[in-house]
């Protein structure tokens, strides 16, 4: 790999006698990480620990790296959804949102759903935003793969959501578009695409979305900023922009990462004093990539506002409610949404009219002519006791490598809608009829 001359020579600048050490790590291996994920499973129950060779990321109790000759992202318990592929640095950002029981949460710069995943586990509601489209629909199927049942995911601008949910949030997370230096040796287009305006053009635009961001953060409430790069004008200066445009915002001090850099007031002229509140994640000091974060507080202390509520399905369909007369652990304060022919099962059935939405609680199925047809996001979210039809293998049985293939399984279960697992974890749907699991693993997922 070939850094770029303009980044080494500014970077030579500001890290003196440091550089030689930064630009070998940069020069080395990547790391690898996966992060647990707590909806599914915890590192008590965590098979995956016995297949693995996983050593703990000291910033994330829930994360671990892994040699590059193993593939977890090739086994059957991905595709369940016990854990997240996520690059170790990365995961400084959830913990860091330190996410509270009961705590309303939006990731506004979502894709491709690692922090969100690692964010919504303790939250009551999540919106994870995407404003590219085609990243927003692998977000919404990494939701969906996580068996997240308390998210909202959309598809919209920063300043739509801005308009429609004032001081609304109790945590809001920018992981923002970034010149990706810190993901140099992770990546090859990083570097390619790298020019020396990169740094100013992506700080231009995560001050426009700060200054959304910053209005849906509720007075008391958090606001975690982050990037992937070194270019003090995308961190510290990002941060000495936003506390002068915004007063009422302060960085917290926090002891949180010891193993950490703090921020560099020095690299920013007229910085902030407290920018060295924040955190920077260097190669050459940490097993993981360049990454930049800071936990920032709206002063004052008011309940979020709570937006309008969207109307629900006051008479169940017969065909659903055949569906889920057998199921448990639906409850009384759970509200069913219908959207087209499809029908969605939430405890915050916000009014989301004007945003384009692709996920909007948990989706529990489709009605079809005469039918209903469960989701396999329904599957995923839901505990495999709580359904009266399963089927379980292990992980390294053929039967779990033909589900995902896509074949039939025989069986001598009784017929219906069953739901297949791996080891207790639900993988997806079968509909049993005459001895003949029918595959209905989604097939843009199956394997080769």
């Amino acid at each position: 790999m070939s850094l770029p001359i303009q980044f080494c020579e500014r970077m030579k600048k500001l890290l003196g006698d440091e550089y030689a050490d930064f630009e070998q790590s940069l020069l080395k291996p990547r790391c690898y990480g996966l992060r647990i994920n707590e909806k599914r499973c915890n590192l008590d129950n965590f098979p995956a620990k016995n297949v693995f060779t996983l050593t703990p990321v000291p910033w994330c109790k829930q994360g671990f790296y892994y040699p590059s000759d193993e593939k977890p992202g090739k086994h059957p318990y991905y595709e369940a959804g016990l854990y997240y592929i996520q690059e170790p640095s990365a995961m400084a950002v959830g913990t860091l949102a330190d996410i509270q029981k009961g705590e309303w949460v939006l990731d506004l710069c979502a894709a491709p759903g690692g922090k969100s995943t690692h964010l919504a586990p303790n939250a009551d509601l999540i919106i994870c935003n995407e404003i590219h489209p085609t990243r927003a629909k692998i977000l919404s199927q990494n939701i969906e793969r996580a068996g997240i049942e308390n998210s909202i995911v959309t598809n919209e601008t920063p300043s739509k959501l801005a308009k429609k949910f004032p001081e609304t949030f109790d945590c809001v997370v920018v992981d923002a578009p970034c010149s990706g230096e810190g993901m140099f040796r992770k990546d090859e287009i990083a570097t390619s695409e790298w020019t020396p305006e990169s740094p100013q053009i992506c700080a231009d635009r995560q001050d426009e979305i700060l200054d959304d961001a910053v209005k849906m953060v509720r007075k008391g409430g958090r606001l975690v900023y982050s990037t992937c790069t070194f270019a003090p004008e995308e961190n510290e200066g990002t941060l000495t922009r936003l506390l002068a445009r915004h007063p009422d915002f302060e960085i917290v001090k926090t002891d949180i990462f010891p193993m950490f850099e703090s921020g560099k007031p020095e690299w920013y002229k007229n910085a902030h004093e407290s920018v060295k509140y924040s955190f920077r994640l260097f190669p050459h000091k940490i097993n993981g990539e360049g990454h930049f974060c800071a936990l920032l507080k709206r002063k004052g202390n008011e309940p979020r506002n709570e937006p309008k509520m969207s109307d629900i399905l006051k008479k169940l369909p017969n065909t659903l409610t055949n569906f889920i007369e057998d199921i448990d652990g639906i409850s009384n304060d759970m509200k069913f949404i219908q959207a087209g022919d499809r029908i969605w099962l939430t405890k915050k059935p916000l009014d989301l009219t004007g945003l384009k939405v692709l996920r909007n609680g948990l989706e529990l199925g489709t009605l079809k002519k005469g039918r209903f047809e469960p989701a396999h996001a329904f599957a995923l979210a839901w505990k495999p006791e709580y359904m009266p039809r399963k089927v379980n293998f292990s992980a390294d049985s053929p039967e779990v490598i033909k589900y995902l293939k896509g074949e039939s399984l025989n069986t001598n279960n009784n017929s219906g809608w069953t739901v297949v697992c791996v080891d207790g974890f639900a993988l997806g749907w079968g509909k049993i009829s005459n001895g003949i699991l029918k595959n209905h693993f989604p097939k843009g997922l199956r394997w080769k």
